[in-house]
């Protein structure tokens, strides 16, 4: 971590998370580290030191329990922010519910702040969903452009559609959902995409997929062998859950992952200033 100026940042950071354990194991529910998270435990055994954020997944089942007994056994620093309540319900930023940090802040105020009722604006835990792939290779096509489709008609009621990182094809088919699901009421949205999400539970198929991701991660499958069975590893001198197989998910996800990136690259994405934590 030396050189990141970080330490605070990741020790507001373990608190998160430790809590999160803490509840899961009082009531019995599973999760896994994910993405950089389960990255850092494998390759650093802590944080990735350039890293500012924890990502951690459910399958379904787990993720409505934890749901359920979070508000109200998180200690009053921290928040569980389900992602349909912004703006009153009526703005999207993505289809990820997270657990804020409360006295922290990575971004100035202003308007888009606001807009998002200043929660966008604390530290924060992601947390992710596993849900069944469909074995069928037109199924499982569908459902990822159905995924895709949703969540650009969803990027509609976002304070601001911002198209500098396409190219012309992506900005003239994001521009052309958008425009579409400004005419659809949000929640409907946030319905359809979560009917679609469990369409396939129940079915034992061998693929889970992240239906809460953005489109350009939703693509990733694990096998459910990986993902439905958990393996205690270290992180940060803790014992946190992860993956039966870490080795599976981490190649699915970043293919060699045991690569450094470049150097230029090694630098905290999550934020748009110098992150503040207050306790």
């Amino acid at each position: 971590m030396e050189g990141y100026g970080l330490e605070k940042v990741h020790e507001a950071n373990l608190k998160i998370m430790d809590e999160i354990d803490r509840i899961c194991r009082k009531y019995k529910i599973k999760y896994l580290m994910d993405a950089g998270t389960l990255l850092g435990a494998v390759r650093h055994k802590g944080f990735i030191p350039w890293d500012d954020d924890i990502d951690i997944a459910f399958t379904r089942d787990n993720y409505r329990a934890f749901m359920k007994v979070a508000p109200r056994e998180l200690p009053e620093t921290m928040k569980f922010l389900d992602y349909r309540s912004f703006h009153k319900g009526k703005g999207f930023y993505d289809f990820t519910s997270r657990i804020l940090y409360l006295p922290s802040k990575k971004h100035e105020d202003g308007p888009e702040m606001d807009f998002y009722d200043g929660n966008l604006n604390h530290l924060w835990v992601d947390l992710f969903i596993l849900d069944e792939f469909p074995d069928n290779k037109i199924k499982g096509a569908l459902t990822l452009f159905f995924q895709r489709a949703l969540y650009g008609m969803a990027m509609g009621h976002r304070y601001r559609l911002d198209l500098s990182k396409y190219g012309i094809k992506e900005k003239l088919m994001v521009g052309f959902l958008a425009a579409i699901g400004r005419l659809i009421p949000l929640s409907l949205i946030f319905r359809i995409q979560n009917r679609l999400s469990v369409k396939y539970n129940g079915k034992k198929n061998k693929y889970y997929y992240y239906s809460n991701y953005q489109p350009d991660f939703i693509q990733v499958l694990v096998e459910r062998t990986w993902s439905g069975n958990i393996k205690e590893l270290e992180f940060e001198g803790r014992s946190y859950m992860a993956p039966a197989d870490p080795d599976g998910v981490l190649k699915a996800i970043y293919g060699d992952y045991m690569k450094l990136p470049p150097k230029e690259q090694r630098v905290p994405s999550h934020s748009s200033m110098e992150i503040q934590i207050y306790e």
